[in-house]
C-alpha cells in the first residue's frame, strides 16, 4: 500500500541550465520533438489552397507522435482568412498503430479559411496513466502524488477566474482528504477534464505551414449547364436574335432542368478580316461574324452586341433566368479583333510586326484571322492588368457570377492567380470555368491557382477502361482536392467523331454519362436535338453557328429533350449525385456496359448506373451489386428502381444480369433501397 506523505513536502530537484544550450544545440534542425508529418489535405507542400463547398465537412489527418510514451495533445487549429483568432478542434488519434490523428471542422461560409496543427505533451494525461499502471501493479507512488497535485497547481496558475476559484476547491478538498481519497480525486475524469481547458502550450509543436481551403457555394461542385449561343435564338432566318429572343427560352430550357445559362461573347463584333459563313475569309456585309472577335468601333469587354439590346436589357435578362430558379454565366474571352477600342487607346499593350501590323492568332492548323492577342508582358502589366479587373467586374456589378474563361492556358498563370484572387476579396461567390483543353500539368495548375471549375478530356473518353481510369484520377486522386471537372460532350468549337458516327444512341450515351459521372456538367445547345452534321474529315460543326445565323427547330424529331429532362429531374431529386468524390466503378462482365454508383454517407441515397458504350448494338452484362458496400448481407432482400424506366425488381444476392441499348434503354439509373427501409405509400423518389 502507499505511504501518505505530507502535501506540504518540498523534492529540491536539481537546476540545470540545458534549455538555453538546447536552443543553441538544435539552431537549425529541421525535426521537432514532437514530429507533425504527412498532412492531408495539402496540395502541393501548402503552396496552393485546397476547395470545398459550402456545408462540406473538412478533414484533416497527420501523423503525430514524440519520443517516449508521453500522451500527446493534438489540435486542428482553424480560422477564416480574414481573421487572426483560431479556432481549437480537437483530433483523436484514429490509429495508435501507425500515430494517424484526424479532425474535421463544418465549413459554413463561402470564404476562405487556414488551417493547421499544433501538438503538446499533455503531462497530466501522461501522469494518470503512469499512476494507473503503477498503481494496478501496486508500485509505491507517493512522489505521484505529490507530482500530480503540482499539475493542478500549474494548471490553475493558466486558468481564468472562474478556472481558479474550481481548482482552488479541487485544492482545498485535496488538502482536507486522506490518501485513497486523494488518487479518486485527481484520477477523475471531472479533473481531468478541467485540466485539459487549460493546457501548458508553452512547448508546442506547430506544424510548419498555415495551410488554405477555399469554400465555394455548392454551385461550383453542383450544376448543369446550358449554353446558349444568343443570336441563334430567334425565328427568323438571316436575323439575330435579341435577348428578349433568349428570354423567351427560358422556360422551357428551365423544365429541361438546367440552372446555368451559359452565353457565349456577348460583345461588339470586329469588321476588320470578319470571318464568313463555314470560317470563310470574305465576308459579306450582312455576316456576323464570330462572337471571339472581340471589339468595334462600339466598345470592347464593357460593351453589349447592338443586336442584343441594351445593357438594361442584360440586367433583365439576368433577374428573369433568376426568377427561373437559374443564373447566368458569360464566356470571357481575353482577346480582341483588329478594331477594339484598347489597340488606339493603348498599343503598348500589343506586339507590333515590322509592318505596323499586329500578327493575328493561330493554333495551328487552326488560325484565327480576326482576332490578335494582347500583350501580357507588356512594360505597361499594371494598367493591362487592372483593365482586365475591371471588365470582369463590370459584368459582376450586372449580376454575373459565373466566367466561362477561354483559353486561360495561353495566359500567364500568375495573372490568373491574382486577377481570381482580387475579385473573390469582396466577392467569394464568383465562380470561374477554365476552357483549357490543354497538358495535364496546366490544366492542374489553373485549378490550383484558383479556377472554380475545370474542363477535361472526358470529351474523348469513351471507352470502358478509359473512363474508368480517367474518372478514377479526377475523383479517387489527389487532383480531386483542388480541381472540380466540369464535363461537356460538346462545344462550339468540338464535335467528337463518337458522335459524329452514332447518332442518337450516342447522344444518350455521352449525356448520361456527363450528367451522372460528374456532379456539374454542361451542354452545348443543339445537343438536344442531336446535331451531328460535321466537316468532312473534321471534329468541327457544319454551318457553325460561331460564323453565321441560325434558326433551331427546337423540338425537331429525333430529339432527347424528355430524356433530358427526367435525368435532370432524377440528379435534383437524389442527393448521391451531387456529389463528385463519392464515385465508384463496379464490375460488369462486358467491356460495352460501364457500372459505377454513388451514395450518400449515410446511405439514406443510393443510385447504381449502367451503361452501353456502344452506339450500334444492344448488349447484355452480369453486373455485380457491391452489397457490403452499400450496407446489405449477402443475402438480404433489396429494391432497385430503374429510375428512368419506373420499373421496379426484387433482388437479393450480388449478381444480376441487364440488358441495354441501342436507343430508349441505352442506359439504366437504379436507386437501391433495402427492403426493410421501403416505403410503400410513396415513391422511391
Amino acid at each position: 500500500m502507499a505511504k501518505t506523505v505530507s502535501n506540504t513536502s518540498k523534492v529540491q530537484a536539481p537546476q540545470h541550465k540545458a534549455a538555453a544550450a538546447g536552443t543553441a544545440l538544435t539552431a537549425g534542425l529541421r525535426s521537432r520533438p514532437i514530429v507533425i508529418l504527412n498532412v492531408s489535405p495539402e496540395v502541393d507542400g501548402g503552396r496552393f489552397a485546397i476547395k470545398r463547398e459550402v456545408g462540406d465537412v473538412l478533414v484533416v489527418a497527420a501523423d503525430v507522435f514524440k519520443d517516449g510514451h508521453d500522451k500527446l495533445c493534438v489540435m486542428l487549429m482553424v480560422r477564416r482568412s480574414a481573421d487572426k483568432q483560431w479556432q481549437d478542434v480537437p483530433m483523436t488519434c484514429t490509429n495508435p498503430g501507425l500515430d494517424r490523428w484526424q479532425g474535421q471542422f463544418a465549413l459554413t461560409e463561402n470564404t476562405g479559411y487556414v488551417y493547421t496543427i499544433e501538438a503538446w505533451s499533455d503531462a497530466f494525461e501522461s501522469w494518470r496513466d503512469e499512476v494507473q499502471k503503477k498503481l494496478a501493479a501496486n508500485v509505491d507512488v507517493t512522489l505521484e502524488l505529490i507530482e500530480g497535485r503540482d499539475l493542478v497547481v500549474q494548471a490553475a496558475g493558466r486558468a481564468d477566474a472562474a478556472g481558479k476559484a474550481y481548482f482552488k476547491e479541487i485544492l482545498e478538498r485535496y488538502d482536507a482528504a486522506d490518501h485513497v481519497r486523494r488518487w479518486g480525486l485527481l484520477l477523475s475524469e471531472e479533473v481531468s477534464g478541467n485540466v485539459a481547458r487549460w493546457p501548458d502550450r508553452g512547448s508546442a509543436s506547430r506544424y510548419d505551414l498555415e495551410l488554405e481551403v477555399f469554400v465555394d457555394r455548392v454551385a461550383a461542385r453542383y450544376a448543369a449547364w446550358y449554353e446558349m449561343f444568343h443570336r441563334s435564338q430567334g425565328t427568323v432566318p438571316g436575323k439575330p436574335a435579341s435577348l428578349k429572343d433568349c428570354e423567351r427560352r427560358l422556360p422551357e430550357i428551365r423544365e429541361l432542368g438546367f440552372d446555368v445559362i451559359y452565353f457565349v461573347p456577348v460583345h461588339p463584333i470586329g469588321r476588320s478580316h470578319r470571318k464568313g459563313p463555314d470560317n470563310t475569309l470574305n465576308a459579306g456585309p450582312n455576316d456576323p461574324g464570330s462572337p471571339y472577335a472581340i471589339g468595334s468601333e462600339e466598345g470592347g469587354h464593357t460593351a453589349l452586341h447592338k443586336d442584343l439590346g441594351t445593357i438594361d436589357d442584360f440586367r433583365h435578362f439576368v433577374a428573369a433566368a433568376a426568377s427561373h430558379g437559374m443564373e447566368v454565366a458569360l464566356d470571357f474571352a481575353i482577346q480582341c479583333s483588329p478594331d477594339h477600342p484598347w489597340i488606339k487607346s493603348n498599343p503598348d499593350w500589343f506586339r507590333f510586326r515590322p509592318d505596323g501590323t499586329i500578327k493575328y492568332a493561330e493554333n495551328p492548323p487552326k488560325k484565327y484571322q480576326d482576332i490578335v492577342n494582347v500583350d501580357f508582358y507588356t512594360v505597361d502589366q499594371e494598367g493591362l492588368w487592372k483593365e482586365i479587373l475591371h471588365s470582369v467586374l463590370f459584368w459582376v456589378d450586372l449580376g454575373v457570377k459565373t466566367f466561362r474563361v477561354d483559353n486561360p492556358h495561353t495566359k500567364p498563370v500568375p495573372f490568373w492567380e491574382w486577377l481570381i484572387r482580387e475579385i473573390r476579396r469582396d466577392h467569394p461567390d464568383v465562380i470561374f470555368l477554365a476552357e483549357a483543353f490543354t497538358r495535364p500539368p496546366m490544366m492542374r495548375m489553373l485549378a490550383k491557382v484558383g479556377y472554380s471549375q475545370s474542363y477535361t478530356y472526358f470529351t474523348w473518353r469513351n471507352f470502358k477502361h478509359e473512363i474508368t481510369e480517367y474518372l478514377t484520377e479526377l475523383t479517387q486522386s489527389p487532383v480531386a482536392e483542388y480541381m472540380r471537372p466540369n464535363f461537356f460532350p460538346t462545344t462550339p468549337d468540338i464535335l467528337p467523331e463518337f458522335l459524329q458516327n452514332g447518332g442518337r444512341p450516342a447522344f444518350i450515351t455521352r449525356f448520361v454519362l456527363a450528367a451522372t459521372l460528374s456532379s456539374v456538367y454542361g451542354m452545348y445547345n443543339g445537343y438536344e436535338l442531336c446535331e451531328n452534321a460535321a466537316v468532312p474529315g473534321k471534329e468541327e460543326y457544319l454551318h457553325s453557328e460561331k460564323y453565321d445565323y441560325k434558326v433551331w427547330d427546337w423540338d425537331r424529331p429525333g430529339n432527347i429533350k424528355e430524356l433530358i429532362a427526367k435525368v435532370n429531374r432524377i440528379r435534383r431529386e437524389n442527393p448521391a449525385l451531387h456529389e463528385l468524390t463519392n464515385l465508384r466503378f463496379h464490375t460488369a462482365h462486358d467491356d460495352n456496359i460501364l457500372f459505377y454508383g454513388k451514395m450518400t454517407p449515410d446511405r439514406s441515397n443510393m443510385i447504381l448506373i449502367a451503361v452501353n458504350l456502344d452506339p450500334f448494338d444492344a448488349h447484355g452484362a452480369d453486373i455485380e451489386i457491391p452489397l457490403h458496400e452499400l450496407g446489405l448481407a449477402d443475402h438480404d432482400n433489396f429494391v432497385v428502381e430503374d429510375l428512368l424506366t419506373g420499373a421496379k425488381h426484387l433482388w437479393s444476392g450480388s449478381r444480376h444480369h441487364v440488358q441495354l441499348g441501342p436507343d430508349t434503354n441505352q442506359a439504366m439509373i437504379l436507386r437501391v433501397v433495402p427492403w426493410h427501409h421501403v416505403d410503400f405509400e410513396t415513391p422511391c423518389y
